[in-house]
């Protein structure tokens, strides 16, 4: 997959590397980037052979500053935005990918970008991160899930805080609350987050899963359905019941 014009795609070790590639406009996430996203992000859901995923973004200042507002707030119709969402639902790809994703972030991380990394099942932050959603202060609110996903990391009144005051907040309150599973320096980026990914892809495979499966379903359920989605899996993953 060379192909792409705003991203590029690796794989070594049975890790995927994807590397947002806009440095020039600090990553921003336009509509190329999104359906460069997606195929690839189709491509690893599909491929028994990566284990794990590394999100990162290109050049020194930015992991993603946000999106391309001259194009996403500019749709051609609503009746055509909505069947692209559709057949491109990036978000809901995101969700459904089973191999775990570290996202390895620096720099800004804002709007879209910010909800990017939510998406990611583990963060391996750079002591030099700042992380914001100024959405409010443009007129709109986030349309790529932060309102859901953010208060699922962070907690309610958190959320509620960085959404209405558009604040942004560094690397160590982001680790403070949450965000972060850990801070390192700039240099130690990459490789914390391959170390990482090389201890997970050195599990049961299934194994890996069907944890993350039970966690990221289970937290949409009552408790009791959590558990019993629990033992489903454990049943599917032993045979034992």
């Amino acid at each position: 997959m060379s192909h792409f014009q705003t991203i590029i795609y690796d794989k070594q070790d049975n890790i995927a590397y994807i590397t947002l590639n806009r440095p020039q406009v600090l990553n921003i996430y336009n509509i190329t980037m999104r359906d460069e996203l997606y195929e690839v992000l189709l491509a690893i859901k599909n491929d028994d052979e990566v284990r794990v995923a590394i999100l990162k973004g290109a050049g020194e200042k930015a992991f993603c500053a946000g999106a391309d507002l001259s194009e996403f707030l500019t749709s051609p119709s609503p009746v055509i935005s909505r069947e692209v969402r559709f057949k491109r639902d990036i978000w809901g790809l995101f969700l459904s990918l089973p191999q775990p994703v570290i996202g390895a972030l620096h720099g800004y991380i804002l709007g879209s970008g910010f909800e990017m990394a939510l998406y990611c099942d583990l963060r391996i932050v750079a002591d030099d991160a700042w992380f914001g959603l100024p959405e409010v202060s443009l007129g709109i609110i986030p349309a790529a899930g932060a309102t859901q996903t953010l208060p699922r990391v962070v907690g309610r009144a958190k959320a509620k805080e960085m959404l209405l005051t558009g604040r942004w907040i560094d690397a160590k309150e982001g680790m403070h609350i949450g965000l972060a599973n850990k801070v390192v320096p700039r240099e130690q980026l990459l490789p914390t987050a391959k170390e990482l990914a090389l201890r997970i892809s050195g599990r049961p495979e299934a194994a890996i899963r069907y944890a993350k499966r039970a966690v990221t379903e289970g937290l949409n359920m009552p408790l009791i359905n959590g558990l019993a989605l629990e033992k489903r899996l454990v049943e599917m993953l032993t045979g034992v019941n």
